[in-house]
């Protein structure tokens, strides 16, 4: 039990310095980014997305901690993660639908193929959800 309590206590204390070096690091990506004028499109996307999805992930985390410590019901921040899932998953599908209406974006078949059994698979699920099926 005590080395359980020692790995989540060693744990939790690296989670906060890696979350601390991050945040320094963020914080010069910004200043870089103020001065910066050749910065492509596309990466300065996928770097505000990815941005977004952490936030968003940090809220849920801290307000799921928070309602913990209260002894509350956690199931709207679930609910709001979850939403969250949803939304990103959408717009990445749309990310992905134009790359490959580009013809200079390679793709490995494999992965294709694994990219369409997930949604066909989480398009039954879907159905299933919303009454459609």
């Amino acid at each position: 039990m005590e080395e359980a309590l020692s790995f989540a206590s060693e744990n939790q204390e690296s989670i906060s310095v890696r979350l601390q070096n991050v945040t320094n690091e963020l914080r010069r990506i910004e200043d870089l980014l103020t001065l910066e004028e050749d910065v492509e499109p596309r990466i300065l996307t996928d770097f505000r997305d990815a941005l977004n999805r952490v936030r968003n992930t940090a809220w849920a985390v801290e307000q799921y901690l928070n309602l913990k410590t209260t002894q509350t019901d956690s199931i709207n921040v679930l609910s709001v993660l979850t939403g969250e899932r949803v939304r990103v998953t959408y717009q990445l599908c749309r990310l992905v639908q134009a790359d490959l209406a580009k013809d200079e974006v390679p793709f490995k078949k494999g992965q294709l193929l694994q990219l369409r059994d997930a949604t066909q698979d989480l398009g039954k699920q879907l159905d299933k959800v919303v009454g459609i099926a």
